[in-house]
């Protein structure tokens, strides 16, 4: 089957937009919690596993085949690799330097390590969102919050008043929260 028949297939089999993606997590989300909790033995790390099967499927959506199998056995297949690469990931941990030192150095050593996911997550958010709202508003949030220059380097550069680009600044804003409120994140 050529790839474009694959790509619209996975489509209209539901993987080629955000709420087909949520009615398959629905129709399957359960079943594979069960799997990866059962394999994985940690109900945090079995809801971490499920999560990145969704995220592989859906940006490898255009790979998806239902001639081959049906959407729930592509799932577990992306699923049963999680659970591997985590088990892999735990078993490459149990064997890390244990502390020698003295009670402070194992205090630091036990001590959580900062997680950048939620950092990671808003990035990509606003990324998405930006490259919905148009060039003009885009460039503006861009450059003057992202970047830090002013309204009035700004203004110079364009060659509009510093009115003009404070007014396109409240819009582009408002864009962007549109095109937030159409993803689905709430602020």
């Amino acid at each position: 089957m050529p790839a474009l028949t694959r790509r619209r297939a996975a489509r209209s089999a539901g993987l080629g937009d955000e709420a087909a993606v949520k009615a398959a997590y629905a129709a399957h989300g359960a079943e594979l919690y069960r799997f990866a909790l059962r394999a994985l033995d940690d109900p945090g790390a079995a809801q971490d596993a499920v999560q990145e099967t969704f995220l592989r499927a859906w940006r490898s959506a255009d790979r998806f085949d239902p001639e081959l199998a049906s959407l729930r056995v592509w799932l577990f297949a992306i699923v049963r690799n999680v659970v591997v690469d985590q088990t892999r990931r735990r078993s490459a941990g149990s064997w890390a330097k244990v502390p020698t030192g003295g009670d402070d150095e194992v205090v630091a050593a036990l001590a959580p390590v900062p997680d950048d996911t939620a950092i990671m997550v808003d990035r990509w958010v606003v990324a998405e969102a930006l490259g919905r709202i148009s060039v003009d508003h885009r460039y503006v949030i861009v450059e003057t919050y992202l970047r830090g220059r002013s309204y009035e380097e700004l203004a110079a550069e364009r060659g509009v008043p510093v009115g003009t680009l404070r007014s396109r600044s409240f819009y582009a804003l408002k864009a962007l929260r549109v095109a937030m409120d159409e993803m689905g994140v709430t602020l």
